[in-house]
């Protein structure tokens, strides 16, 4: 049949995707007219499918640019366990993918607890780490993730509700590593809309979430019991489409864009920068006078540095060790290079403090570092 515009679009974007992944076609009789099945050991790429209409389309494009291109096409659906019913839900995804000649195509039960960051979190945290152990335990090239322009408008304005800095404008990259596995989000230049096209083109069916209130009347805000992002998505999207009057996702997803390789460039410096600046103690804690002390920050190394590196080097360094830090924590411990009179330890989250002795900034644990 022939592709609608949009559909070629979407095999356009995957197709470029699998370029920058490292998986061209595999074999130029892949290129010719005809049925070509991909070898047993060719390379294997997981869609990540919810069966909402994004993933679905994003499993169907998938399925077909893989199959002509001698890759191999798999899916991982995975059941938060969070809704009634949703262990019927994930497995009709599973058949669905099955349906568009996915395989292997796996169903994995995860157990989301809260750790204090919310459900929201706790369950993407729980997503993660299943969809990583399968693509390990399958050895997989990669993992592909539905997420579409909307959802980069999203999550740009959640960031900036919730944080500041540049960080919060670049928004989900299109490629990242997380655990040891690649995942990647070809849709990112696509909207919800092209997803639903696709999914009606091909006749496929999909689930609508109950907590994205679709249900919900256009013109009624969510309550607040719903999650951020579809309140987000629901309320605060199309005011602001009528506001600007109009695409306004297109416009952050543009900002985004570029963010994103600001962000890249200033990362890239300051991770250089670190590995002369920043020690860590590994596995085990580090002794110094019988503290337990979890990494070292050279402050004579980062005062040489342009304020934006000394902050990124340490929100990263904080980062690295488990400390969920905001500005006010970084800009703190930026001072004990910067502003240094002699001044005590500054208090960072989950019990964490740091302290300067000589050019040498520390982080331990809470009260250690009392009465130094």
């Amino acid at each position: 049949m022939p592709y609608t515009a949009v559909m070629r679009a979407a095999i356009g974007r995957m197709r470029s995707m699998l370029v920058d992944l490292g998986l061209p076609r595999q074999d130029p009789r892949f290129a010719e007219h005809g049925d070509h099945t991909p070898a047993p050991d060719a390379p294997l790429v997981l869609v990540a499918c919810s069966g909402g209409r994004d993933s679905m389309a994003l499993a169907a494009v998938a399925g077909i640019v893989c199959a002509s291109w001698g890759i191999r096409c798999g899916a991982v659906v995975v059941d938060h366990r969070l809704q009634e019913h949703s262990d019927e839900v994930a497995q009709s995804a599973a058949r669905r993918c099955c349906g568009l000649g996915l395989d292997p195509v796996a169903v994995v039960p995860v157990e989301v607890s809260g750790d204090g960051h919310g459900v929201e979190a706790a369950a993407r945290d729980a997503r993660y780490r299943a969809l990583a152990d399968t693509a390990r335990r399958e050895s997989a090239e990669c993992v592909l993730l539905a997420h579409t322009g909307d959802d980069q408008a999203e999550t740009v304005l959640m960031d900036v509700l919730r944080s500041s800095g540049l960080d919060s404008l670049a928004g989900m990259p299109r490629i990242v590593e997380r655990d040891g596995v690649r995942f990647a989000r070809p849709f990112l230049r696509l909207t919800r809309a092209d997803t639903t096209g696709i999914c009606e083109d091909l006749g496929i069916t999909w689930w609508d979430d109950p907590t994205n209130g679709d249900h919900m009347a256009a013109d009624e805000p969510l309550p607040d019991d719903f999650p951020l992002r579809s309140r987000v998505r629901h309320t605060l999207i199309p005011y602001l489409n009528a506001f600007a009057g109009g695409d306004i996702v297109s416009r952050f997803c543009d900002g985004a864009e570029l963010a994103s390789i600001e962000k890249s460039y200033l990362d890239g410096i300051a991770e250089s920068v670190a590995a002369h600046a920043v020690t860590f103690a590994g596995d085990s804690c580090g002794s110094v006078d019988g503290d337990c002390e979890l990494l070292w920050i050279d402050a004579k190394a980062l005062a040489r540095e342009p304020r934006a590196i000394r902050l990124r080097v340490i929100a990263h360094a904080l980062a690295a060790v488990g400390i969920e830090a905001g500005f006010r924590h970084v800009d703190a411990v930026d001072r004990l290079i910067s502003q240094w009179h002699g001044q005590g330890a500054v208090a960072l989250p989950s019990g964490h403090s740091a302290f300067r002795r000589k050019h040498v900034i520390r982080v331990c644990q809470d009260g250690l570092h009392a009465n130094r």
